[in-house]
């Protein structure tokens, strides 16, 4: 993501924009932990079996982890606000649906329209800060208080989640994210700038397809391995799948002339050992909550 940016406006309201980032991604957030805690009252409520409670997690995870990627580039590409306006859509969306959810398979639907949500509003509101904040030492301290609105969510889920429980039924958990949403995409119409990355940046259909299809995999066969046996045939055959899409997109992104992951950043130490401590502190915070709240 070229945080380079050039607006397609005047900027309106520097202040704004932050104050709409730090909004947005706190509602991506939210249905995190709020939906981990929860999990022992889904389960009594709908009869679900843990393989089916880790499906409910990770249907969130998985459109947010194969998509985020390509909704930057979508973004810069494309807009940046439009994506934004269209995650917090797909968060009411995501939460109505699960709102209403009867079975624990309309509550998968939910849980992945609010990952896709979550896709689209984490890369561009960290690109609308970005491009509203240009000078790179003073946008350091809104980068931080984006990232404190991403942890005062994954903090405020939980006691969210336990008032509303002793309270209502758990289906509940998921109303507070619609006005906060909807209240954010009013208030950002007017206010937020929009912009675009300059030059010739597409999107990259190879690399979004391959990363989907191993990220898939490889939760899927984690999830069923786990739940039934690792040789089980569907199981290894969605593990070696993970594999060979794994390596498809390595090779897809080295030839690829604007690619949606550049390997190259890589070689970089710092960027290397931040994005090993990042995916190792989430899966341990979700992993925690899920393994917690059973």
């Amino acid at each position: 993501m070229n945080v380079g940016a050039t607006a397609t406006g005047s900027r309106r309201s520097p202040r704004a924009t932050i104050v709409m980032a730090c909004v947005g991604v706190f509602v991506a957030y939210l249905p995190v932990t709020s939906v981990s805690v929860s999990l022992p009252a889904i389960q009594r409520a709908l009869h679900a079996s843990t393989s089916q409670l880790s499906w409910i997690s990770d249907a969130f995870v998985l459109p947010m982890a194969a998509l985020i990627l390509s909704a930057g580039v979508f973004g810069d590409v494309h807009g940046r606000k439009k994506v934004f306006q269209a995650g917090l859509s797909f968060a009411v969306i995501g939460a109505a649906v699960a709102l209403s959810a009867r079975s624990v398979q309309i509550l998968w639907v939910g849980q992945a329209l609010a990952g896709l949500g979550a896709a689209a509003l984490l890369p561009t509101t960290l690109a609308l800060i970005s491009h509203a904040v240009p000078d790179p030492h003073r946008r350091a301290k809104f980068v931080g208080l984006w990232a404190a609105a991403l942890m005062t969510a994954l903090a405020v889920g939980p006691l969210m989640a336990g008032v509303i429980l002793d309270h209502a039924a758990w289906r509940w958990i998921y109303l507070p994210t619609i006005p906060v949403a909807v209240v954010t995409m009013v208030i950002a119409a007017p206010l937020v700038t929009d912009s675009r990355a300059p030059g010739s940046r597409r999107l990259d259909w190879p690399g979004q397809i391959t990363a989907a299809l191993a990220i898939t995999s490889l939760v899927y066969g984690v999830i069923e391995g786990g739940a039934e046996s690792f040789s089980e045939p569907r199981v290894i055959i969605a593990l070696a799948l993970a594999a060979v899409s794994a390596l498809a997109l390595i090779l897809a992104e080295r030839r690829s002339a604007s690619p949606m992951l550049d390997l190259a950043l890589f070689r970089s130490p710092a960027f290397s050992a931040t994005t090993l401590i990042a995916m190792i502190s989430f899966l341990g915070l979700i992993g925690f909550f899920f393994v917690l709240s059973l």
